[in-house]
């Protein structure tokens, strides 16, 4: 029977919904596994739901352990690079949550050469991004139009935004690295922009000092990139448009369907926990030498410098 050590580096909203994941996962597959959690110090006792799953729990002052098969971190982004860098030589793999890091002026140092880091991209795994990486022909296209427009206070209600990573620069907050996920499936769709330029800025009444709009152009010799993110939009919006010779398609990410310019409509809903799960079935796949690890620290860091509107260093 497979077994498999585990840490997670924080258990904030997305860290909790990563390990209830990672333990269906285990458990669908009869593998044996100890989940030990690194946590801040701030004092706050774990749900029973969450703190049933945790073997040892460590402060980050702590001596970690050397022998763990996977650390997931799942920390403010700006912590990410201080515990990829403290815990690097702890584990033989890594599940990143988005962004990388929330500073790009340096490189990750002395990251072991058999390190395994994956970064994660979850709506790649959604149903409605599957089909269209499938079944549209996006070299075609002549451009594509994409929004993530959402109401930053209402992410968590019953939780005070102004408290929130999001809502701080200092702990990598902002619309350009907080909704990544943009650029992350428009450049696996339709290939990384030669060049990139960008607003972003604090422009609305929010609480907060981070940036809450930004918005792109970027282009290849064939193909135009329009991109609008804000954290101020009242009605949620999550979608793009392709333009194609002969075609328009509407992609609507939050309600899962897909339409064309003759009235055709495919209907692709599902609930978040299912394309977060295939993606853990993923990253699985990866540390088990199934496939490929798609989303490495490279590819993460490019799309990092996108989203920045860095185009001069861009590799392709």
């Amino acid at each position: 029977m497979e077994r498999y050590k585990i840490a997670f580096c924080g258990l904030g909203s997305i860290g909790k919904r990563h390990l209830q994941n990672t333990v269906r996962y285990l458990q669908e597959h009869h593998y044996a596994y100890q989940i030990d959690a690194v946590r801040s110090g701030a004092g706050t006792a774990l749900p029973e739901n969450i703190a049933c799953y945790i073997s040892q729990e460590y402060s980050c002052e702590d001596e970690l352990p050397a022998d763990y098969d996977i650390m997931f971190i799942t920390n403010p982004t700006s912590m990410h690079r201080e515990y990829i860098e403290r815990y690097c030589t702890n584990t033989k793999s890594m599940f990143i949550e988005k962004p990388l890091v929330d500073d790009i002026s340096r490189h990750l140092d002395k990251l072991p050469s058999k390190l395994v880091c994956y970064v994660a991209c979850p709506l790649r795994y959604t149903r409605t991004l599957q089909y269209v990486k499938e079944h549209i022909d996006c070299s075609q296209a002549y451009s594509v139009r994409a929004v993530c427009s959402t109401y930053l206070p209402g992410w968590h209600p019953h939780e005070d935004y102004r408290k929130s990573y999001s809502a701080h620069k200092s702990m990598g907050g902002g619309v350009s690295i907080d909704l990544i996920h943009e650029w992350d499936y428009l450049i696996w769709l339709f290939g990384r922009p030669d060049s990139v330029t960008g607003i972003s800025r604090k422009i609305s009444e929010l609480e907060i000092d981070s940036e809450d709009i930004a918005v792109y152009i970027g282009y290849t010799d064939k193909l135009v990139y329009e991109l609008h993110l804000d954290y101020f939009g009242r009605e949620e919006k999550r979608n793009f448009e392709i333009y194609l010779p002969g075609e328009t398609i509407t992609v609507d990410l939050r309600g899962g369907n897909i339409c064309f310019s003759d009235g055709k409509k495919i209907s692709l809903y599902e609930e978040r926990d299912e394309y977060q799960m295939r993606e853990i079935a993923h990253f699985f796949d990866i540390i088990r030498g199934v496939c490929e690890n798609d989303n490495n620290i490279d590819d993460a860091l490019n799309t990092l410098k996108t989203a920045k509107g860095i185009s001069d260093s861009l590799t392709r």
